[in-house]
């Protein structure tokens, strides 16, 4: 069985190769960058952990409040106030049977803020015609955008090569789980989602866009203007343009990586985009890859997560319903499976035995869970129906016509 759950220290090697395989800006392969990623992710959990027990929420103050008071995003607010970061939580996908990490990703409850904004460029098309000649031309231009709303972030989606055609469809089991974790504790969250994709980044991690744009005013490599980043963003407020930017001025080869995504992020992206993140022509500073978003409260895995209490165990032959299962400890420890599932009117769900022990639980304890097959059952089970009234529609028609 296929369990996730979170990144802990012995994760780190492993993660470094994960790393390695595809250049994410939010997961760079860098061993000391990644462990610290994973220690704080640990902190991060436990904060969760807090939740879940009721012990209430980190204001500015350092003081914990009433935990059903409150909105999206107060409790990463607050701590962020206290430590000077937001919440990171790391998730890994592992084979429960070896133990062997398989892929990761990762979700920021809130990027940047008042001071600390996100950066991104705003692209628009701006139409000049002569009339003298009587022609004229279309240019897309680029103008430095500031977002200090602090949204979460989703990020860091790295699956072994080899599983990314397994039948269980791994990839989206990795993908999903961060909103199904964001459904659970939405205090922790903001009200809105970010998504920054990586765009088509060469072999020796350089980038067409980064070269001939970024590079004309930060002197650094890709790569190290990458690592830069993770510690501060000062330096790209301080020496990228505020003025508007005509992209045809741009090579060819730079010109045509806006907006686009590496081959490795194109399933990624598509998964998104089915969940209703949406491109709003933003597009990275760094290597002109697209920044996608949704509203938290729109997005379907989030809306459809919810806690039950564990009432029995089902056989999977009886269950055509699979869903997502997860448990969060008091120490922190998250596990989530997929498993076939069936909940009644009363919140009572009923998982495999299989995915019971891979949470270790026991019945009338309380789970998260997101039920995600069921409107592919509602539709199974409309198709006859609607196969029924075709039917009905062709004998009639027949008959007015003998």
């Amino acid at each position: 069985m296929f369990i996730i759950r979170r990144a802990i220290p012995n994760d780190v090697p492993t993660l470094l190769k994960l790393a390695r395989m595809v250049y994410f800006i939010n997961l760079p392969p860098d061993n000391t960058i990644i462990g610290e990623k994973v220690q704080w992710s640990r902190q991060s959990f436990l904060l969760a952990a807090d939740v879940e027990t009721g012990a209430g929420k980190v204001t500015a103050a350092g003081k914990r409040s009433d935990p059903s008071a409150g909105h999206h995003g107060t409790i990463s607010a607050g701590l962020r106030a206290i430590t000077g970061k937001a919440p990171l939580f790391m998730f890994v996908l592992e084979d429960s049977g070896s133990g062997t990490p398989l892929g990761t990703c990762q979700v920021v409850s809130r990027m940047g803020g008042p001071g600390q904004p996100n950066l991104s460029y705003q692209l628009t098309k701006k139409e000049m015609f002569s009339t003298d000649l009587q022609s004229g031309t279309t240019h897309v231009v680029a103008k430095l955008h500031l977002d200090e709303s602090a949204p979460t972030e989703v990020g860091g989606l790295i699956l072994q090569p080899s599983m990314r055609l397994h039948r269980q469809r791994l990839g989206r089991f990795l993908s999903y789980i961060r909103f199904h974790f964001i459904g659970l504790y939405p205090e922790l969250f903001a009200d809105r989602v970010l998504a920054e994709m990586m765009a088509p980044i060469s072999h020796d991690g350089q980038n067409p866009f980064w070269e001939y744009f970024g590079r004309r005013f930060i002197n650094l490599s890709y790569p190290e203007a990458d690592r830069f980043c993770q510690h501060s963003k000062e330096f790209m407020l301080s020496l990228l343009p505020r003025e508007e930017i005509y992209l045809t001025l741009l090579p060819t080869e730079a010109r045509s990586a806006v907006g686009q995504v590496s081959p490795e992020t194109v399933p990624a992206r598509r998964m998104l985009e089915k969940l209703g993140f949406k491109y709003h022509n933003r597009i990275d500073p760094f290597d002109g890859g697209p920044h996608i978003e949704a509203k938290t409260s729109e997005i379907e895995i989030v809306k459809k997560t919810t806690r039950a209490t564990l009432a029995d165990e089902i056989d999977a032959k009886e269950c055509p319903v699979s869903g997502y299962a997860s448990v969060l400890t008091s120490d922190g420890d998250f596990r989530a499976v997929e498993t076939p599932m069936s909940v009644d009117r009363q919140g009572r769900v009923r998982i495999t035995r299989e995915a019971i022990d891979a949470l270790q639980v026991e019945i009338k304890d309380t789970i998260g869970i997101t039920p995600i097959d069921t409107l592919k059952q509602e539709r199974a089970e409309a198709q006859p129906a609607k196969a029924k009234a075709g039917a009905k529609k062709t004998r009639s028609r027949s008959k007015s016509r003998a």
